[in-house]
């Protein structure tokens, strides 16, 4: 697979907000951001990026050469189209990584040096913020490697029958059809593994545990009845390190005012580590109802796990 790099090709700074930054030889990236900016701080904007790919569209429109940090990024890069990363993706060399935590922002319109000579800016759009995961030296010149982050997720459908090979699987594959949805909407990079095994907890236990913080979300499919064969819940709850009950007691009163059975699901919500969990029904259309539901949150909800304020 080959990897591709951005080119740093200026490394800016200012030390009040909402004026141009200046180029200078080199930024000292830590903990906090750019060291002597007047953005850097215990926050997920600590430091600035924007493609000189953006810079050309724009100067073009403004029908003057934009200089580097006029639109007060910090870090002005060749190679790529940057604005296209989504949150958790990282830049890095062998000293320096750095985060994606937020594309693009509120414009501040008057108060933005660019917008007042201008009337426009590309930096709401097309510029990128990260924070500093491990901090060093930047200059002009230096190469970053992008690493998209890969969301992997874990679908298990419980299923005395199904994983006899009684009958075929539809609830696991309708997640997996569901959730590619969701990822390429957000421009997630993703990989998605299906499993089918026996309602046996002992089996689902072992799965479960060892998939913390190897996958990002583990969806389960049947087994959240009352039957006597219905585990998945009374193993999965004791695992979770939080429950987050507002999305499935939501689900079970939405379509319970029509069809009090699904009132009769048991179905919950929760991390077990950095891994999200959620325990569906077996059926298809059950299926359908809660991943209507649970896609709606599910970007903020992995923003919120990594403390990405994307209010």
């Amino acid at each position: 697979m080959t990897i591709q790099t951005i080119k740093v090709l200026s490394t800016n700074i200012s030390v009040k907000k909402g004026t141009v930054k200046k180029p200078i030889d080199h930024i000292k990236l830590n903990h906090h951001g750019v060291m002597g900016d007047a953005h850097a701080g215990s926050w997920h904007r600590q430091v600035s990026m924007l493609g000189v790919e953006s810079f050309n569209k724009f100067s073009k429109e403004a029908g003057r050469k934009i200089e580097y940090g006029e639109f007060a990024e910090n870090i002005t890069t060749e190679g790529m189209e940057i604005f296209k990363t989504t949150p958790l993706d990282r830049f890095l060399n062998q000293d320096i990584e750095l985060e994606v935590t937020q594309i693009g922002k509120h414009c501040h319109g008057d108060s933005c040096a660019i917008f007042r000579e201008v009337g426009n800016c590309v930096m709401p759009k097309e510029g990128i913020f990260v924070r500093v995961l491990h901090g060093g030296d930047l200059k002009a010149g230096d190469v970053l490697e992008y690493h998209p982050k890969i969301f992997s997720t874990l679908i298990i459908t419980l299923s005395d029958r199904a994983s006899s090979g009684e009958y075929e699987d539809r609830s696991g594959p309708r997640v997996k059809e569901l959730l590619e949805t969701f990822f390429e909407m957000n421009r997630f990079h993703y990989d998605i593994t299906n499993v089918i095994i026996p309602d046996d907890a002992k089996q689902l236990d072992q799965l479960v545990s060892k998939a913390k913080d190897k996958y990002d979300f583990v969806f389960t499919t049947g087994g959240t009845g009352i039957g006597p064969r219905d585990i998945t819940v009374d193993v999965i709850k004791p695992l979770l390190d939080k429950e987050i009950p507002g999305i499935m007691d939501m689900i079970r009163m939405k379509y319970g005012m029509e069809k009090p059975n699904a009132l009769i699901s048991r179905s919950i919500a929760g991390l077990i580590g950095n891994t999200m969990v959620f325990t569906l029904p077996g059926s298809v259309k059950a299926v359908n109802e809660y991943l209507a539901e649970i896609t709606k949150v599910l970007r903020h909800l992995v923003l919120m796990l990594y403390s990405i304020d994307s209010h």
